[in-house]
């Protein structure tokens, strides 16, 4: 790059806007008038000592080098509002030069266009041919918005780079889309050039990215943290490292953290990926992405440095790029505290003979073939160690239903527990992936085994037979664990109404979504009597299960009864709800009958009975009580009901014949009802709870918007139950954080 000639900027004038250029014997003053302006410049450099200084207000100012020189910032540069530098011989801020900007600050050897950059649109598209490259050896700043080091060969930065507001975005690539988000990064490579982007020099801001689509990203070692994002209130703090057919070298430390001070989110991204020895991440989570890894001692020490900082990792293979996806683990992981760990692989995750993982702490462990949930046949062999021992955290280890499960040596906690209403049964679960509802109505080939779902599943145009459905009379009963990994069943139409026909007293149903759309249309009689969206009876643990949808017989005179989780529940219900549009003979919010447990669940969908000469409806339950039948007699089995709440219409949607409705559960459901239990009395219609609940747990929607309202909930950072902004009723905390 050769020096131009000149100490302060020559020949310049606006083209687009207004403005005043002034010069002294070692400034340069521009006044600008207009809110956008473009400066056409035959050179752009500024000496040592000089100054250049842009008054632009809050607006900005493109400035376009036509000559054939590279800019050369060696002195000052300063603006009240955005600077965009635009100079396809290269840009160089060297180790005298400051850039101290308000706005947005851009470097770059890429051009823009004159009419979109003065019409101020979101998007701006810079593009170019030229190798000439974009280099920090100074300090740059923008003290409200955002830097941007952009280049089509090569972007380096070893020097500072502050913008405490926004983004600090280094890219190359032949076409770069620069966006306006006040929430997340804004630079995307849409064409690449096999370019390289380097950082020496420290980088803060409250989110920063470097990426090379098809190039090289190098995040090298130094002294301290060489990367660091502090988010802020708008903006979380993330590090984005990408090149996703190209190479990223992550050899330092970087650091994010969010503006209430807890950890931020790392991503790295590349077709290929080294970790240097000296790599750690200080953050919330560390997201690394590459087509097929394998953790040698050098990436083990690097994970275990970050795991070790608190900072949660997950490592996943994609497959690309013609590559096998899977992830090995040669070398050893051990770390104490309670980040976790995530291996997933597109194809098979495999441990090495003579390697542990360990964790002492409260740290998770999950090994997940077949990471994209297209039933590849993944897998999962361990021929290593799991230790547990010393760990309260649980391990999850998932493959294909045509896939295998290797597990080699496990141990675990002797005297772990199981974390209240989680519904987990054992700290070491192996789990056959549902990937689809071919592979969900496959449970019943093995109704004791344990079932995860890989991936959010639609049942429409599927024709699905209720698992445990009798054949020919006595029904299967469901006795493993279904774990719903937080995603949903939707669409589903099962063959008997219901999903599962029984759970098991050992069976377990937890962390899914279900939303339905069941609305048969058969005639009175060939229906059943009773059923819920989820289940006909539940005798196990159902916990963290939400409905939603429609679910409902509108048929004249129909005598099935609808609930919007169970026909019957006598075992536990925790921690779920539903939001279902309800509507049968008699229909009840989670449950027909309750002879076991509800326990901080809530519904809000329309509850309706109709179309019967007798109606009953219930915002949770219809009865508060069951019969246990023994050899020819039965025994009342009294129900639960605990720190649960109905915000949905409850009605019998009849005019004829007997009605009963109550808040909570049809007039004289029995069973116990506790006094944290509460309706409201505005959204349900109703005045009574309909059980032995006092007028005053019937509460107003202005109310159920106030936590003081729920006596003995706990709304605190790890509570079940949260409040959202702006929100008329209380939601379960999963519901909010996904997990």
């Amino acid at each position: 790059m050769a020096r131009a000639a000149g100490p302060l900027p020559q020949g310049g004038a606006f083209i687009r806007g207004q403005g005043a250029i002034s010069s002294g014997t070692s400034s340069l003053t521009i006044d600008q008038s207009s809110s956008r302006g473009v400066i056409d410049w035959h050179s752009f450099s500024i000496g040592s000592g000089n100054t250049v200084a842009f008054h632009n207000g809050a607006g900005a100012t493109l400035n376009r080098i036509t000559g054939g020189d590279p800019s050369w910032i060696l002195g000052k540069l300063t603006a009240t509002g955005g600077l965009y530098l635009i100079n396809p011989q290269g840009i160089l801020v060297g180790p005298s030069g400051v850039v101290s900007t308000g706005g947005r600050f851009v470097a770059a050897t890429l051009d823009i266009c004159n009419d979109a950059f003065i019409n101020g649109g979101d998007a701006l598209t810079l593009s170019g041919t030229s190798d000439a490259r974009v280099i920090n050896l100074g300090r740059i700043s923008s003290s409200g918005g955002d830097v941007f080091l952009i280049a089509r060969h090569a972007v380096v930065n070893a020097g500072t780079v502050e913008a405490p507001n926004g983004t600090a975005e280094l890219a190359v690539g032949g076409t770069v889309l620069l966006q306006d988000s006040a929430s997340s990064r804004q630079v995307f490579v849409q064409t690449g050039s096999e370019g390289t982007v380097v950082n020496k020099g420290p980088i803060n801001a409250a989110q920063v990215s470097l990426q090379a689509a098809d190039g090289n990203v190098y995040a090298l070692a130094g002294g301290g943290t060489r990367i660091r994002a502090t988010g802020t209130a708008s903006r979380d703090g993330h590090v984005w490292l990408v090149a996703d057919s190209g190479r990223v070298e992550q050899l330092g430390k970087i650091a994010a953290s969010n503006a209430d001070g807890s950890g931020g989110t790392v991503d790295t991204q590349a077709a290929q990926l080294t970790l240097g020895k000296r790599a750690v991440v200080d953050a919330g989570q560390w997201n690394l992405s590459t087509p097929a890894f394998s953790i040698d001692d050098v990436a083990a020490h690097a994970l275990q440095r970050s795991l070790n900082a608190g900072t949660s990792v997950d490592v996943t293979t994609t497959g690309a790029n013609g590559a096998t996806g899977d992830l090995g683990v040669a070398s050893s992981l051990r770390w104490s505290g309670p980040a976790s760990l995530r291996l997933a692989a597109y194809h098979d995750v495999s441990v090495a003979t003579g390697t542990t993982i360990a964790n002492s702490g409260a740290g998770n462990l999950t090994l997940r073939a077949d990471a994209s949930g297209i039933d590849n046949g993944g897998s999962v062999i361990n021929n290593g160690m799991i230790d547990w021992s010393k760990s309260t955290g649980i391990d999850s280890v998932l493959y294909d239903m045509n896939g295998s499960y290797s597990p080699g040596t496990l141990v675990a906690n002797p005297v772990w527990s199981a974390p209240l209403y989680s519904g987990l049964v054992t700290q070491i679960t192996g789990y056959q992936l549902v990937n689809s509802v071919t592979d969900l109505e496959n449970v019943a080939s093995n109704m004791a085994g344990n079932y995860a779902l890989g991936k959010d599943i639609d049942g429409s145009n599927f024709a699905f037979v209720t698992l445990g459905v009798p054949p020919p009379e006595v029904p299967i009963m469901f006795t493993g664990q279904f774990d719903g990994m937080w995603h949903t069943i939707s669409n589903v139409v099962p063959s008997d109404l219901a999903i599962f026909q029984d759970i098991g007293a050992t069976g377990v149903v937890r962390d899914v979504n279900v939303n339905s759309n069941v609305s048969p249309t058969a005639p009175p009689g060939t229906l059943p009597l009773g059923a819920g969206i989820l289940a006909f009876y539940n005798y196990g643990t159902i916990a963290n299960v939400f409905t939603s949808g429609a679910f409902g017989t509108p048929v004249s005179n129909s005598y099935t009864e609808i609930a919007g989780l169970v026909a019957e529940n006598d075992g536990l219900i925790a921690r779920s709800g539903s939001s279902a549009t309800l509507q049968g003979g008699s229909a009840a919010g989670l449950a027909l009958t309750n002879g076991g447990t509800i326990t901080e669940s809530y519904t809000t969908g329309s509850v309706t009975g109709s179309e019967r000469s007798y109606v009953s409806a219930g915002g949770l339950v219809l009865s508060n009580e069951s019969v246990m039948y023994v050899g020819h007699g039965g025994t009342l089995i009294q129900g639960t009901i605990t720190q649960s709440f109905v915000a949905g219409p409850v009605s019998s949607g009849t005019t004829g014949g007997s009605t009963t409705t109550g808040g909570i559960c049809a007039p004289g459901c029995g069973g116990n009802i506790g006094s944290d239990v509460y309706w409201n009395v505005q959204t349900t219609g109703q005045s009574s709870s309909g059980g032995n609940l006092p007028a005053s747990n019937g509460l107003t929607t202005a109310q159920m918007s106030d936590p003081a309202s729920f006596v003995g909930w706990d709304f605190g950072p790890n509570g079940a139950w949260t409040m959202p902004p702006g929100a008329t009723h209380p939601v379960l905390t999963w519901q909010v954080t996904g997990h």
